[in-house]
């Protein structure tokens, strides 16, 4: 059955068995879509559903500024259908059974050390103009950490290559100002010139294209980003997990909080707090191994 299937049989379930209103159906209804949609990006369905996956985008939810009453009722909405799907044998276990605690769905996902950033950054082909395009992309994800919707939507007038800066158009249309290393840079004027001959004479106004001269979408570079972690033995790979870790990697190598929220563009900088607890637990870690007394 269909993930569409799946969420209407459940739907009828709930309004005849529990006699919910309209608007509670819904809320299921809308919460259970927007779980497809973060799952067909990872080529998964609702009943291929893993924690890590629920993890993953309760963060982005998070770092999408969602409010902790939209992520309560959506993990509600969770729970409802996978005890659903118990009850019809349709699962062995419950993916949201771990869900307990605030404290467990903000854990961090999985992010990238710096020889797996390097491992994947080999894949792209840079023999081919979609190659050096894939690169300029990667590199500057992680070079600045910015959300997936705001890397496809920058403009070519974004980019200062002389200055080193890019403006970012984020969340509730808030401006903001975010530097770029010399390694995205260089891949990024190497780009450029790949970036005419996509467009084949044509004209964009957005940075990165697809050959047919029309912006790259999210849902294309989350196929292509995924396909690039494949090939280098890395496991299931999200842009996410690159923003993930730019903001770690800053704060291991002694960012202050302050500067990472605001090169992240979080509104609070709660949602920044939790890289703190990685940088505390590989610092307990490298202890632990290293000191004679540990």
């Amino acid at each position: 059955m269909s993930n569409e299937g799946l969420i209407e049989k459940f739907i009828g379930v709930m309004r005849v068995e529990k006699g919910l209103s309209d608007n509670t159906l819904q809320a299921y209804r809308s919460d259970l879509k927007l779980l497809c949609q973060f799952l067909n990006q990872r080529g998964k369905g609702l009943l291929t559903v893993d924690r890590d996956d629920l993890i993953e985008v309760l963060s982005f939810m998070k770092d999408e500024g969602r409010s902790d009453a939209s992520i309560a009722r959506f993990i509600s909405s969770l729970r409802s259908f996978f005890k659903f799907a118990m009850f019809e044998e349709l699962l062995k276990q419950d993916p949201t059974s771990y869900l307990e605690s605030r404290k467990a769905w903000q854990s961090l996902p999985r992010f990238l050390g710096q020889d797996e950033v390097d491992q994947l950054l080999k894949q792209p082909d840079l023999n081919s103009d979609l190659g050096i395009r894939d690169r300029a992309m990667i590199e500057l994800l992680y070079a600045t950490g910015l959300r997936v919707s705001e890397l496809v939507s920058l403009k070519i007038a974004d980019i200062d290559l002389e200055k080193g800066v890019l403006t970012c158009l984020g969340k509730g249309s808030k401006q903001r100002l975010v530097p770029v290393g010399r390694s995205a840079l260089s891949y990024l004027q190497n780009y450029i010139a790949a970036r005419y001959r996509l467009l084949s004479k044509k004209t964009s106004e957005f940075l990165f294209v697809e050959s047919h001269s029309q912006p790259i979408t999210r849902q294309k570079f989350w196929k292509i980003i995924r396909g690039y972690g494949e090939s280098a033995n890395l496991g299931h790979i999200t842009p996410h997990m690159l923003r993930h870790s730019f903001a770690t990697a800053l704060l291991e190598n002694g960012a202050d909080l302050r500067s990472v929220q605001m090169m992240l563009g979080h509104a609070d900088i709660s949602t920044t707090q939790i890289y703190t607890h990685v940088t505390t637990d590989r610092l307990k870690s490298t202890y632990q191994q290293c000191h004679p007394r540990s």
